[in-house]
């Protein structure tokens, strides 16, 4: 309301008006009615974190007679839970008319609002989940037919004195192949994915390069969990039993 009515200007000690129907309850006050502005607050979301803030001021309840106020906002140092009996408590005492329908919390309140971006969230974490243990499935099985097939080249290989460790860096080295062409493509896709994601999930940042990064990390240590049991076969198969079968 300061910026769009003052601009650059200072708005403490400016007066204005109230004219026609406001959401507040005050279906409007008289023509000569000015109040003084004393103080700027930031700008806040009422009824969706997603709507833009609207242009607000802020009247004294207790000295703008035709006010209705129907909630109390109370800011608390400690656990709000801890200070709720309290408040029903000198609500009684003192508004003996008034009775405390309910009482919620602000953290309630954006928790309730983001009930969809949570389901997305979590949808989207249980199919990532879900993608990446297929990945290490696919992995797994696709290195141990590899080394399976490859068995009489490693015994030749050993045979011809190849070491153990020679034969453990050969297939870590298929499995990493396989997971960096797969990073190759997904990374793009995943650059390009992150624009989409905003249309879905307001308020996303789509800067930082930190997820992706982690998503890199991730998927090479399932590579390399994943690609350790072929591994681990590879290396202890007996050249002269390779050589026979």
């Amino acid at each position: 309301m300061a910026r769009y009515y003052f601009g650059d200007r200072d708005p403490i000690g400016g007066r204005f008006q109230l004219v026609g129907p406001s959401s507040s309850g005050i279906t409007g006050a008289p023509p000569d009615q000015a109040y003084t502005i004393i103080g700027v607050v930031g700008d806040a979301k009422y009824m969706d974190l997603r709507e833009t803030p609207p242009r607000t001021i802020y009247l004294n309840a207790f000295q703008e007679r035709s006010m209705f106020v129907n909630e109390l906002a109370l800011k608390t140092s400690g656990p709000p839970a801890a200070v709720t009996d309290e408040v029903r408590r000198i609500v009684r005492e003192e508004l003996k008319t008034v009775s405390i329908a309910r009482v919620t919390t602000m953290d309630d309140l954006i928790d309730a609002s983001v009930v969809s971006e949570r389901v997305i969230a979590t949808l989207s974490a249980f199919f990532g989940g879900f993608g990446a243990s297929l990945a290490a499935l696919g992995l797994y099985g696709l290195l141990a037919y590899t080394v399976t097939r490859r068995t009489n080249e490693i015994g030749i290989r050993m045979a011809l004195g190849a070491t153990r460790a020679h034969v453990s860096r050969m297939v870590f080295k298929g499995a990493l192949g396989l997971v960096c062409a797969g990073l190759v493509i997904g990374v793009p896709l995943g650059v390009l994915s992150r624009r989409a994601a905003t249309r879905i999930v307001t308020d996303l940042s789509v800067e930082s390069l930190w997820p992706l990064a982690l998503a890199t990390a991730t998927m090479l240590a399932i590579a390399l969990v994943a690609a350790y049991v072929p591994t681990r076969r590879a290396a202890s198969v007996e050249p002269i039993g390779a050589l026979r079968q």
